[in-house]
């Protein structure tokens, strides 16, 4: 069964936020990524060290079965941001076929933001706008053997 939670984005102070609900929720991270720790793309100036140490990804379980995810935006996804949009509905599937099934469902008369693809943090992710003007981000991660 495929597990739904919310991913959350901020300008820039994502890191001071998900510190305030880890005080409200308590529990650990069970991960925490830096822009800076992304490879280097290709044809992208070098990012400044202020935007480098922003959050990527962050996790913080809320309970067995949910949790609450979030990352800092920027570059070209900072042009879009503004509050009301800063949240996408991020669902984590059983299988690659499900993934694959879940994201061209949902993509059906929506917008494609990041076709799915085996990402360099091991996931195979995808991003997308429904029809109906809601984000989603689609993942799979395989069993670690």
């Amino acid at each position: 069964m495929a597990t739904v939670n919310i991913y959350l984005t901020f300008n820039g102070n994502c890191e001071e936020a998900f510190n305030f609900y880890k005080s409200v929720f308590g529990g650990d991270f069970t991960y925490v990524g830096r822009f800076n720790e992304m490879p280097p793309q290709e044809g992208q100036p070098p990012m400044s060290e202020e935007d480098g140490n922003k959050i990527m990804h962050i996790t913080l379980p809320i309970s067995a079965e949910t949790c609450i995810m979030g990352s800092d935006t920027g570059g070209e996804w900072a042009s879009n941001f503004q509050v009301g949009n800063n949240f996408s509905i991020s669902v984590s599937a059983d299988s690659k076929a499900d993934a694959d099934r879940f994201f061209n469902s949902l993509s059906e008369g929506g917008q494609v933001s990041m076709s799915m693809a085996d990402t360099f943090w091991g996931s195979y992710f995808g991003m997308l706008v429904d029809q109906f003007g809601i984000a989603w981000m689609v993942g799979y991660d395989a069993p670690q053997e």
